[in-house]
């Protein structure tokens, strides 16, 4: 068998829910525990590194608020990957993929709003202003919110996954607003500062725990994602199993 074929078996394998839930069982531990690791070496960098000469204190802010702003993204491109897995190849978990990636994209994109609030109070004088980053992202998470409850709204679930497959599918036009805004439009947000082609612009002291904290937060990010899909198929299950009960009950009857 060819390394093509092989790897096209093993990820095929995965679609079956059960053998899915087995590889979540081995695993989930093990990222649990480099997840804390992680976040112990990232929390002793953020706060071993002096402040800021002109942000003060509040520049450790930014080691929660650029992971979480990267992760809201993250986590919805993730979800338009599932739809597509859901229309154009029926994929058994590409909706449970992007069902249990709303709610952690919600929670992610109301942390980087949060933080970049408390930064913005002291470094703009303002909590909130209308730019095209700001409120691309503000509608992001309104997004999240409305593909949360449009799941739960529709009872009939392969309706359910279909419909908000082609939301999140047209949504996605959001994803590259929020990305290239601070380029296209004049706004008070800075401009990228360490995705980009002359290099980081950010100084290597600040550019260590920045990073420590992203891997941390994507790796906390992928653990929850795995152990949400894992309860979302023991829902599903119990629902399917209740269903069938009440049938046979009805018949009986």
């Amino acid at each position: 068998m060819s390394q093509t074929s092989l790897a096209t078996s093993k990820f095929s394998g995965l679609a079956n829910p059960t053998r899915f839930l087995a590889l979540a069982a081995r695993i989930i531990p093990w990222m649990a525990g480099i997840t804390t690791l992680c976040f112990a070496a990232g929390l002793y960098l953020s706060f071993a590194t002096a402040g800021d000469y002109q942000q003060g204190e509040t520049v450790r802010i930014m080691y929660v608020h650029v992971p979480s702003a990267w992760l809201s993204m993250m986590c919805y491109t993730i979800m338009s990957v599932s739809a597509i897995g859901t229309l154009v190849w029926r994929h058994p978990l590409a909706d449970v993929s992007a069902k249990a990636a709303a709610p952690l994209g919600a929670a992610f994109t109301l942390l980087a709003l949060v933080t970049g609030s408390l930064w913005g109070k002291p470094m703009w004088g303002t909590w909130w202003v209308w730019d095209a980053r700001l409120t691309s992202v503000f509608i992001l998470f309104l997004m999240y919110l409305g593909l949360i409850a449009l799941s739960r709204a529709i009872d009939d679930p392969s309706k359910a996954a279909r419909v908000s497959a082609v939301l999140i599918l047209v949504g996605f036009v959001n994803i590259p607003i929020i990305k290239f805004s601070v380029d296209w439009w004049n706004t008070l947000h800075q401009p990228a500062s360490v995705m980009r082609l002359g290099g980081p612009a950010i100084d290597p002291e600040f550019l260590r725990p920045l990073f420590a904290m992203a891997i941390a937060f994507t790796l906390l990010f992928f653990t929850l994602h795995i152990m949400a899909m894992r309860n979302e198929i023991w829902r599903r299950r119990v629902a399917a199993q209740r269903r069938l009960a009440a049938r046979m009950a009805s018949r009986e009857e």
